[in-house]
């Protein structure tokens, strides 16, 4: 089976699973500081008999006063204070898919990852953490915006930590269609043409984080997210929902 862009690929996503150890680190950032690790992740994605399979990969962490990158996500920090920030972000979206990525997809084009850029702020109080994001595709594979807005809060129990959160994410038609849509060159009798509309996906997880010993954590990440209509009624889409499991160790310098 051909994979495109094997190492790009492997490389922006193992730098994305970073998000899982960003909550740990947050009381030992002093100054700039390095992580590497490994993580182990597993996604199930709604297409139709999707080829799901679990990926373990490495990743390298960084963050100053300035420059964040935790994950897919480079941000350069135009404010920041204790409680409140507001940056310049360029995210990277593992989006999309290949046609042997399942038989129902033969005969449709490639879906192609994409760089996403715009801006982002966090407010922390004492009950949680809100956090929004603006973003359009500049990679102009689907041209399409997308936003999203969190609530989550930490709670803490010795060497754990529990991160429960709640988020929604907008996605324009452009983006609904592109990753969802099947045009007229690609129909089939099974699979009719479908135009994608704006949807609203909501998503609910948990993370745990356990520390092993100084520089030493381990983190576990569970999410599901609820699809919205115009992606659930997409003929290529089997699923109401999307799952995903990460757990990882990673090394703070």
């Amino acid at each position: 089976m051909s994979r495109i862009r094997p190492v790009v690929r492997a490389g922006v996503l193992a730098l994305g699973l970073l998000t899982l150890f960003s909550a740990q680190a947050d009381e030992e950032r002093q100054g700039s500081q390095w992580g590497l690790g490994l993580v182990t992740l597993y996604d199930r994605k709604p297409y139709r008999s999707f080829d799901n399979k679990a990926k373990v990969l490495p990743f390298v962490f960084y963050e100053s006063r300035w420059v964040s990158l935790i994950g897919p996500t480079l941000d350069l920090k135009l404010v920041s204070t204790d409680s409140l920030s507001f940056s310049a972000r360029l995210h990277y979206a593992g989006d999309g898919y290949e046609a042997d990525d399942s038989p129902y997809l033969a005969g449709m084009a490639e879906r192609k990852e994409s760089f996403w850029v715009g801006g982002a702020s966090s407010l922390n109080t004492e009950l949680a953490t809100l956090s929004v994001e603006l973003l359009g595709d500049a990679s102009r594979k689907s041209k399409g915006k997308r936003a999203s807005l969190s609530i989550e809060r930490e709670f803490k129990a010795g060497d754990f930590d529990f991160t429960p959160r709640l988020a929604v994410h907008r996605f324009d038609g452009k983006y609904v269609d592109y990753y969802y849509g099947v045009r007229a060159d690609e129909s089939t009798s099974t699979r009719g043409v479908y135009l994608g509309k704006s949807a609203t996906n909501v998503e609910a997880g948990v993370r745990i984080g356990y520390s092993l010993a100084p520089h030493h954590k381990l983190s576990l990440d569970l999410s599901t997210t609820r699809l919205g209509a115009s992606i659930k009624d997409s003929p290529l889409v089997e699923r109401s929902r999307q799952d995903g499991v990460r757990f990882g160790y990673m090394y703070l310098f």
